[in-house]
């Protein structure tokens, strides 16, 4: 074959074959972009999740919680990178193919809207999820109210929110139907006590003693490293003909309040009954909303 032949017979080739060739180009190329970026995905999970593991200052449910929602994160941009070729391959493969892209849009456009429109509440659940992710609003191991359940949460999935409360009840919460969050164990919590003391006791010599045994309460072994600062006693909460009621305050770290509200009661108890100070026998009544209270 003459040098003057070759090019008449790759336009002959390209001819017959090319659009062969460039399908699978577009194919090749697809399957080692999605490779290479889902290759990225996974190595920068697993990055994260390492880095969590080899981390000394954060405990075993915070290292949980940021591996968790590493792979949540690596799942959606796993399937976005899938989906995302997918649709561009077909596209150029169709329009190889001289099939009319522009009107399968706009055919796959309507029915996607009647299939949206139909199930608007699980695209509103899985966008609701994308933002309870990417925002960390909350994760697994806080202790969070949501309006419809309140406990700890053990799963945090796009679609739903898995809550355990008190009783032992596991709560599958949709994640669109979340209006608000209260998360517990996010930076710190305080605890509010109200100690309610007869009328007639001594109210500089009962806020002393009760200081003191706040004091003591902070010192002991079973509150070492959960607390936040000193306990402050804010005074008078409430008075009445049976009562004197002072607010006793303590800054600790997350998911704290239970342990140390035990030991204080306690150690606040013991104190008045060696200072001969008795304890009201009617419920404190409280003036002050606590919700609305934002001293410290």
């Amino acid at each position: 074959m003459s040098l003057t032949a070759i090019p008449n017979w790759l336009v002959e080739f390209w001819t017959d074959w090319g659009s062969l060739v460039r399908v699978g180009i577009i194919l090749l190329l697809a399957v080692v972009l999605r490779l290479m970026l889902l290759a990225s995905v996974k190595r920068i999970v697993s990055t994260i999740s390492s880095g969590s593991k080899k981390a000394e200052d954060d405990s075993p449910v915070t290292k949980a919680r940021i591996g968790q929602r590493a792979k949540t994160i690596g799942s959606v941009l796993s399937n976005f990178i899938t989906w995302g070729i997918t649709l561009v391959t077909l596209s150029l493969l169709l329009s190889e193919f001289g099939i009319a892209v522009g009107a399968l849009i706009a055919g796959a456009g309507i029915v996607g809207a009647a299939v949206g429109f139909g199930a608007q509440s699980l695209v509103r659940d899985l966008i609701s999820g994308l933002f309870i992710v990417f925002e960390d609003q909350f994760g697994v191991g806080d202790s969070v109210d949501l309006g419809q359940a309140s406990g700890v949460v053990e799963s945090v999935g796009l679609r739903v929110t898995q809550v355990r409360d008190a009783s032992g009840t596991l709560w599958y919460v949709r994640n669109g139907e979340i209006l608000r969050v209260g998360n517990q164990s996010q930076g710190w919590s305080r605890l509010i006590l109200d100690v309610a003391v007869s009328a007639d006791s001594d109210i500089n010599k009962a806020k002393k003693v009760i200081a003191e045994a706040c004091q003591s309460a902070a010192q002991s072994e079973e509150l070492s490293g959960r607390l936040i600062g000193a306990p402050e006693v804010w005074g008078l909460e409430a008075i009445s003909g049976d009562q004197l009621v002072f607010r006793v305050t303590q800054q600790l770290k997350p998911g704290e309040q239970d342990l140390a509200g035990r030991i204080f009661r306690s150690t606040i108890k013991n104190s008045l009954d060696k200072a001969k100070i008795e304890l009201s026998s009617t419920a404190p009544k409280i003036s002050v909303n606590l919700s609305r209270d934002t001293r410290g």
